[in-house]
């Protein structure tokens, strides 16, 4: 599992991606500029929940694994933490994660749309029937 921070105008914002055979990743909102107690915090109390919650994923690139010498893994390490963009495959699995909240978004706000219309129906006709209810 990898936890990316970085500045996105306005917001600090943190992608979680989890590496594997699913290749999911998630995204985290810090808001303003977190410090190290609020990230750890945050990946102590927060990242589990954030990490069951995803659902979709992207498969991952298999890379063979060799043993590197710790020179060479040093700097890899250096480079990364120098760079603050997120792989391909997090990318697409955030995609992937956005299209599908914006359809259960539509979907919820679809059905309160109309409960609302028939609420206001039902009022209409208990007013019509209020009108002739003397006569």
């Amino acid at each position: 599992m990898k936890l990316t921070v970085f500045f996105e105008d306005p917001y600090w914002v943190g992608v979680v991606e989890v590496q594997g055979a699913d290749g999911k990743a998630g995204r985290h909102v810090f808001g303003s500029e977190p410090s190290l107690q609020e990230v750890w915090e945050y990946v102590m109390n927060d990242l589990p929940a954030l990490v069951e919650r995803l659902s979709c994923s992207v498969p991952a690139a298999r890379l063979p694994v060799k043993s590197v010498n710790p020179k060479r893994l040093a700097r890899q390490a250096a480079k990364e933490a120098r760079s603050r963009g997120v792989s391909t495959q997090s990318q697409e699995a955030l995609r992937l994660e956005l299209e599908k909240s914006k359809k259960q978004r539509a979907c919820r706000s679809r059905e309160q749309r109309e409960a609302l219309a028939a609420y206001k129906r039902e009022i209409a006709v208990r007013k019509a029937k209020a009108k002739h209810r003397g006569k």
